[in-house]
Parts: structure tokens; C-alpha cells; sequence
């Protein structure tokens, strides 16, 4: 079925404090996104939306733009560029495009369909639209979400998603990282040192070394809390300072096949060989601020679906693909266990589908195939 791509601009003023992305008019937040609209009317649209990633062109909202879906691939003030996010923020943005595509663009009901990291967003912005909590960002700052009258949805689907990016995070840092500063790594937990243990790996060194992890994080978190408070002290609240997260890409499930079990390629990620992509500036979370480390990254993050899941009371769809190298089987499991209440859930594999399906065109037709006909059956 074809469609139009209509690209649409909104743009909205915010009091001025912290800078934190570059350019543009100082108190304009302007957000792009592109609307996929099928020939045949709708009443429903299904709204993809990333924390930073620009989703226009990834092959599922095509495909289901193709199968008649109307769809809005839409971003956040962040684009490409998660450095200085801060989760609430993004939540406002995404509420920015739910009222458009209700009160400007016509469509009666709205579905969020969270891909990758948009997963833990879309349920944190359910949480919060329909029974908001949040009044403080993580660094402590007041940020009332009750403030920003977020529009509940009226469906979630999560799409190859993870739990959240600070789980995630979490899950690959570098264990032994043991001084932030160079950094400094004790060889018998790196991963890519033959001084480690060596795949398969036992369930006594996956306990250690997971627990080596969350130690990390919470390291750095107290850092940044610490550091944050000496900065505003001397400097006042608008102070920051931007810094690097050496060794986020060590998770041990990328090589040894057993741990996190599915259909990927052992040896690599989804963003190629692991051992490189460790230390380069490509991996994920490596540049960051101390707010947004405190925001988006740290085990404190109010966007976890671990914390919010048990908000939904929505019909919730969960999709894994079973060669995924990015959002492994646990992901799936502990995302569809945490929607426990919500008045209908379902989960569903498409069977040997990789991340971003590429190159998969029948896997791709499968994972469409399965969200048109939930649309379907829940009258979206």
C-alpha cells in the first residue's frame, strides 16, 4: 500500500536555565518527526519515538506504514545526540507529539510503539501521563511532570526493547574498570584480557561479575551527585560539567552464547565486535553530563520499566526477535512480567529476526504482520 512522508516541525518556548543541547533560538524547543499516512483514513495512529534516535527511515515503520498503519516517527530534542538528555525532558516532548497528533492531526486514539529504547520511554511517559510522580529530576532538580498535563495513550507496544538504558547501561559496563581515570582495569575481569576467565563462563564469575558492575554504576553515581553539589555550590544551580564513561560495552552474554540464550551470532553486538566498540566513541553512553548520567544512566533514572510497568493499565504488546544482539531474551521476558496489570498483555517472537531486521524482509513482514493484527483485535 503506498503512503505519503509528510515531514511536520512543532516548536514550543521553556523557561531558559541549563543549556543542554547547541544552537537554536535560546527557550524554543523545536521537534521534527515524519507522518506516514496510508490512502485509507484511520482513527488510530502508532507513534514511534526514541530518547535520542531518529526513527524515520528504520525498516519497521515503513512496513507497517505499507501494511495501512498511519504512523509518526518522532524526536526528541535530543536528535542523535544523548550527551546531555534528561529523560523527564524527553517525556515532554513525546506528550508535545501525542496532543499534535490528537488535537491537530485528527487521530482519536494514539499507540506508542517503544523499538529498542523507545520501550522503557513509552512506559515511563504512560506512567507519568496518567498518574504523574515524578516532581525531581534524579540530580535533585524540581521538574513537576503533574506540570507538563501529558496526554495518556490508549495502547503500548514495545519492540525489541530493553528495560531501560540505565539497566542496560548497567548490564555492559566494564567490571573491571576499578579507576574511571585512563582507565585503569583489573585484567582478571576484562573480558577482552586472555588473564580472564574465559567463556562459558561459570555461574559463580556471572553473579561477581554482575554485581562488579552494579558497584561501577553506583560509583559513578555518587560521583556525579557529589561533584554536582560542589559545582552548584561554587558556581550556582545552572553549573555542569561534561565527562566520559570509559568501557560500556563488556556485557558477558556477547561471548559466551549460553548466558541470555537466543539465535545471535556469538562474538559480536549490534553494533559489531564488541572488544572495539568497548572504548570508542561510538559506544553507548560515552559522553555524557553529570545530570544526564544521573538522568538517563544511572540506577536512579525514573525511566526504568522495572520501576513504571506496574502503572500500565493499557493493552500492552511485546515483540522479540530471537537473534537479537541488542535487547536479549531477558529483556523481553522481565518487560512483559512487569506490565503485570495491565488489562491485556501479550507476548510474541519472531523467530530468528536480528535487531533492526536488516536485510530480513520476512522477518520484517512477520514482526508488521504481528502489530496490524494486534491493532486489529484491540479496535486500533
Amino acid at each position: 500500500m503506498s503512503y505519503q512522508r509528510i515531514p511536520l516541525l512543532i516548536a514550543f518556548r521553556e523557561a531558559v536555565g541549563l543549556r543542554d543541547t547547541y544552537g537554536g533560538i535560546d527557550g524554543v524547543v523545536a521537534l521534527q518527526a515524519h507522518h506516514l499516512k496510508p490512502e485509507a483514513p484511520s482513527d488510530t495512529i502508532v507513534i514511534f519515538m526514541h530518547p535520542m534516535g531518529i526513527m524515520h527511515y528504520l525498516p519497521l515503520p515503513g512496513a507497517l506504514a505499507e501494511a495501512g498503519c498511519h504512523v509518526l516517527t518522532a524526536v526528541s530534542r535530543y536528535p542523535n545526540n544523548d550527551s546531555a538528555l534528561i529523560m523527564e525532558k524527553v517525556a515532554v516532548d513525546l506528550g508535545r507529539w501525542v496532543a499534535h497528533a490528537r488535537e491537530v492531526l485528527g487521530y482519536s486514539k494514539v499507540v506508542l510503539a517503544g523499538w529498542s529504547g523507545g520501550g522503557s520511554l513509552a512506559l515511563f511517559y504512560q506512567a507519568e501521563a496518567a498518574d504523574p510522580q515524578v516532581t525531581h529530576t534524579p540530580a535533585g532538580e524540581p521538574f513537576p511532570l503533574a506540570e507538563a498535563k501529558l496526554p495518556p495513550v490508549d495502547g503500548i507496544m514495545l519492540l525489541a526493547a530493553h528495560v531501560s538504558r540505565a539497566q542496560t547501561l548497567t548490564e555492559w559496563l566494564d567490571a573491571s574498570v576499578i579507576d574511571e581515570h585512563g582507565p585503569v582495569r583489573d585484567p582478571k575481569w576484562n573480558l577482552y584480557d586472555p588473564a580472564c576467565a574465559q567463556p562459558p563462563y561459570s555461574a559463580e564469575f556471572l553473579a561477581d561479575y554482575a554485581a562488579r558492575q552494579v558497584a561501577r554504576s553506583n560509583r559513578i553515581t555518587a560521583w556525579a551527585e557529589e561533584r554536582l553539589a560542589e559545582l552548584k555550590q561554587r558556581e550556582g544551580p545552572h553549573a555542569e560539567r561534561a565527562f566520559i564513561v570509559h568501557g560500556t560495552m563488556a556485557a558477558p552474554c556477547w561471548l559466551d552464547p549460553a548466558v541470555d540464550a537466543n539465535d545471535r551470532q556469538p562474538g559480536r553486538c549490534y553494533l559489531g565486535d564488541p572488544r572495539l566498540i568497548n572504548d570508542s566513541p561510538g559506544g553507548l553512553g560515552r559522553f555524557t553530563t553529570l545530570r544526564s548520567w544521573l538522568s538517563q544512566w544511572s540506577l536512579k533514572s525514573h525511566a526504568c520499566s522495572l520501576k513504571v510497568g506496574h502503572r500500565m493499565r493499557v493493552p500492552v504488546l511485546v515483540v522479540g526477535n530471537t537473534a537479537d544482539d541488542a535487547c536479549t531474551p531477558s529483556h523481553t521476558q522481565r518487560l512483559f512480567d512487569c506490565v503485570v496489570n495491565a488489562p491485556a498483555r501479550e507476548l510474541q517472537l519472531v523467530h530468528g529476526a536480528t535487531h533492526y531486521y536488516a536485510f530480513q524482509p520476512e522477518h520484517l513482514k512477520q514482526a508488521a504482520g504481528i502489530v496490524t493484527d494486534w491493532l486489529g483485535r484491540y479496535g486500533f
